[in-house]
């Protein structure tokens, strides 16, 4: 199979940005976390949007508040590499 950048070599193409999907999708992985803290954040101290899921008198975890924290928690993953990595390199280096 021909990779797109070989197919095109000949014919004197040149992609502008071959990685664009990869770097799409690292920022979009270190945008998770902080987005659902934020959500967090405006659910906790917001507009009364959590009234529908408290009005069943469910269980302490029940609500959106609870429910974004988790998932911000979740996806700290690539926040965690990131830092891991930084950190290593500076270690290597100093």
């Amino acid at each position: 199979m021909f990779r797109l950048s070989e197919s095109n070599e000949g014919a004197g193409v040149h992609l502008a940005a071959p990685n664009l999907p990869l770097t799409a999708s690292r920022w979009l992985a270190l945008a998770a976390a902080p987005s659902f803290a934020l959500m967090t954040g405006l659910s906790a101290y917001g507009a009364g949007g959590d009234m529908i899921c408290s009005a069943q008198g469910g269980s302490m975890l029940g609500g959106m508040v609870p429910m974004y924290l988790l998932m911000s928690l979740f996806h700290c993953g690539p926040w965690l590499k990131l830092l891991a990595r930084q950190e290593h390199g500076a270690r290597a280096l100093g």
